[in-house]
C-alpha cells in the first residue's frame, strides 16, 4: 500500500507541471494588459512599458514560461499578486478553508440525499417510488446551481429573513451555499447508487443472507450497499473535486471569501500570478482527493488492497 501511495504522489509532479504549462499558456495569450489594469487609463505609454518590464511580462513566451516553471518547481514560489503585491500562496491558504468547508459540507449533504434516494429506487424498482426518486435526481442534476442559489436567497433571505445572504462567519451562512451546491451532486450519486444496488441485490450471496434470516435493513445497508460502494466512491470523489469549481459561483453569489471569489477577482484584474497559483493549488487538491478515493477503495474491497500491495 505504501509503495502505491508513494508512486501516486510522484505522479503529482508531471500532473502539476502539465497544469502549470497549460494555465500559463492560456493566461499569456488571453487578451488584456495587467500593466494597464494596475496603472489605469491615465498612464502614458512609457509608464506602461516600464510597468511591463517591472512585472516581466514584456519578455517572449518561452522566457516567461521558463522563469515561471523555475520559480514554481525549484523555488516553490507561485508568485506575488500584481494587485496586492502579497504572496499568492499565503493569500490562497487563508482563503482555502472557506472553499474546503463549502466543498466538503456540500458533498456530505449530497451523500445524505443521494444515497437514500438511490437505495429506495433500487429496492422499489419499476414502482412509483423508483420513478419519483429518479425524476427528483434528474431535476436536481439539471438545475443550474447559480439559479437555485438565487432562488434560495430570494426565499430564505429576502422574503422569510431566516438566513443571512452573505458572509461566512457562522454555520447559518453556509446552509444555503451547501444546499445550492449539493443538489446537483445528489442527483448523480442517486443514479449511480441505484445502478450499483440493482447489480448487487440480484447476486446469489444476497439471497443467501436473506435466507439466513437477516433483517432487510441489515441486508441492504451492510451487505448490499457495502458491495456497491466502489462506483459510488468514484462519484463521491469526482463530486468533491467538482465542488471546487462550483464553489467559485457560490462564493461569488454569497460573498464568501474563498479561493473561487479570489480567482474571479484576479481574472477581472488580469492578476496572472493569482490565477495561475489558484489553478495549481486546486489541481494539487484534486489529485490528493483522487488518491484518497483510491485508498478508500482498498479499505472497502480487500481484492483491490491486494492489487495495491502487489503493485
Amino acid at each position: 500500500m505504501w509503495k502505491f501511495i508513494v508512486k501516486r504522489l510522484l505522479w503529482l509532479i508531471p500532473v502539476v507541471i502539465g497544469v502549470s504549462i497549460f494555465i500559463f499558456t492560456i493566461m499569456y495569450f488571453a487578451p488584456g494588459d495587467p500593466a494597464f489594469m494596475i496603472l489605469g487609463s491615465m498612464a502614458t505609454e512609457e509608464q506602461l512599458a516600464d510597468k511591463r518590464a517591472e512585472l516581466g511580462i514584456d519578455q517572449p513566451y518561452f522566457v516567461q514560461l521558463t522563469a515561471f516553471l523555475r520559480d514554481v518547481f525549484l523555488k516553490a514560489d507561485i508568485g506575488r499578486s500584481y494587485r496586492t503585491n502579497q504572496s499568492v500562496f499565503t493569500q490562497i491558504m487563508t482563503r482555502l478553508p472557506y472553499t474546503l468547508r463549502l466543498a466538503l459540507g456540500s458533498t456530505i449533504l449530497s451523500l445524505l440525499i443521494g444515497v437514500p434516494l438511490g437505495v429506495v429506487a433500487a429496492t422499489h424498482q419499476n414502482t412509483w417510488k423508483d420513478n419519483a426518486s429518479m425524476v427528483t435526481s434528474l431535476f436536481f442534476d439539471s438545475m443550474p446551481n447559480f439559479w437555485f442559489a438565487l432562488l434560495l436567497v430570494i426565499l430564505f433571505s429576502l422574503t422569510l429573513r431566516w438566513l443571512p445572504s452573505t458572509g461566512a462567519t457562522s454555520f447559518k451562512h453556509y446552509i444555503m451555499p451547501w444546499v445550492a451546491m449539493a443538489l446537483g451532486g445528489a442527483g448523480g450519486i442517486a443514479r449511480q447508487t441505484r445502478s450499483s444496488m440493482l447489480e448487487v441485490i440480484r447476486q446469489d450471496f444476497i439471497s443467501t443472507v436473506r435466507a439466513k434470516g437477516q433483517r432487510e435493513r441489515v441486508v441492504l445497508y451492510y451487505h448490499a450497499l457495502r458491495n456497491a460502494l466502489i462506483p459510488i466512491i468514484t462519484i463521491i470523489g469526482m463530486s468533491i473535486a467538482s465542488m471546487f469549481g462550483g464553489a467559485l459561483i457560490s462564493e461569488a453569489i454569497f460573498s464568501i471569501p474563498g479561493v473561487g471569489s479570489y480567482m474571479l477577482l484576479s481574472i477581472d484584474n488580469r492578476d496572472y500570478p493569482a490565477v495561475r497559483g489558484g489553478v495549481i493549488i486546486i489541481a494539487i487538491c484534486f489529485s490528493i482527493i483522487m488518491l484518497i478515493v483510491d485508498i478508500i477503495y482498498a479499505l472497502v474491497d480487500p481484492r483491490i488492497r491486494d492489487q495495491y500491495d502487489n503493485s
